[in-house]
């Protein structure tokens, strides 16, 4: 468990005066997983989506730390690229830091544009840290959909109206995708539990090759919500099992948060505007299907949890 007295001593490598919107994640997981770094020195790279542009507009920059904005696609290959030329480097002798990798990513650049090169850097085994800070759309650029969007939110590109009711598909097990790559460390996170995140960054970074972590990152624009519910809403994807919080460690499962209550998935979507025309009576058999395939999954996961592997 990470200890917060000694977390508070470590550096801050992120600055505040950052242009991300009031109530969003995305500020959050950054700041959280530089500091569970400590004192090591580490190497950012960032892909295109809403923490690179509210971070480094021109001639500005919110970052302390060596940092590499990279395409939305390829973030995952420049990183492979910049710590192979650091292992390269430190082999001759040039560097002697022990220096950690780490890409931010979200969901778009990560599930959809940006998974070939994410899947090539897992398989190739790259010490390297991804953060997939999901927020469940295309925010940056517009609330489009993605695949991590779930079905029946309202998105710019599959809304809510007369012949469809929000995205029509089930979202993405990326999770799922990048454990049957058989890496080393693999977890599930959440923005509102500091101590499940910041433990599972630093288990990430101290294994030897590639690690990923993929954290739920409310959006206040795109989930339309008060900014100071974040936290909550967060917990609630949590204690309705829509978003469990689990890892997957040299391929044995473990889940960290277990509800005391497991609530009903009305519980989370209720306090999104993205999901309010779920609650018409015409869509109540919309509402059934999500609550279907939460149980379901949540079902298979504690099955993977008991027996410590892959069902």
């Amino acid at each position: 468990m990470a200890n917060l007295r000694e977390l508070s001593k470590n550096p801050v490598r992120i600055t505040g005066g950052h242009r991300l919107c009031a109530g969003c994640g995305a500020g959050i997981v950054t700041r959280q997983t530089l500091i569970a770094a400590g004192d090591t020195p580490v190497v950012v790279i960032n892909a295109t989506g809403c923490l690179e542009v509210s971070t480094t507009i021109f001639p500005y920059s919110a970052w302390k730390s060596p940092y590499f904005h990279s395409a939305f696609e390829n973030a995952a290959a420049t990183c492979s690229g910049v710590e192979t030329a650091y292992r390269s480097l430190k082999a001759q002798g040039k560097i002697k830091d022990d220096i950690r990798f780490i890409t931010f990513g979200g969901d778009g650049g990560t599930y959809d544009i940006g998974l070939q090169s994410l899947s090539g850097a897992m398989e190739r085994g790259h010490r390297m840290l991804y953060v997939c800070y999901n927020n469940e759309a295309y925010m940056n650029t517009g609330i489009q959909r993605s695949s991590a969007t779930p079905k029946g939110a309202h998105t710019t590109t599959a809304p809510a109206g007369k012949k469809r009711q929000g995205k029509p598909q089930n979202k993405k097990d990326l999770t799922q995708i990048i454990a049957a790559h058989n890496i080393p460390y693999v977890a599930q996170s959440y923005v509102g539990n500091w101590n499940d995140f910041i433990t599972k960054v630093q288990k990430a970074l101290s294994v030897d090759g590639p690690s990923f972590i993929n954290i739920l990152t409310p959006c206040r624009l795109g989930w339309s919500y008060k900014p100071e519910d974040i936290m909550d809403i967060a917990r609630l994807a949590v204690e309705t099992c829509i978003w469990p919080s689990y890892e997957v460690e040299n391929g044995v499962y473990k889940i960290n948060v277990k509800p005391r209550e497991k609530k009903p998935v009305t519980e989370f979507l209720k306090l999104q505007g993205r999901f309010k025309h779920l609650f018409k009576p015409e869509n109540a058999y919309i509402l059934e299907e999500i609550q279907k395939d939460v149980d379901e999954k949540w079902s298979l996961l504690q099955c993977r949890a008991e027996t410590g592997r892959q069902a």
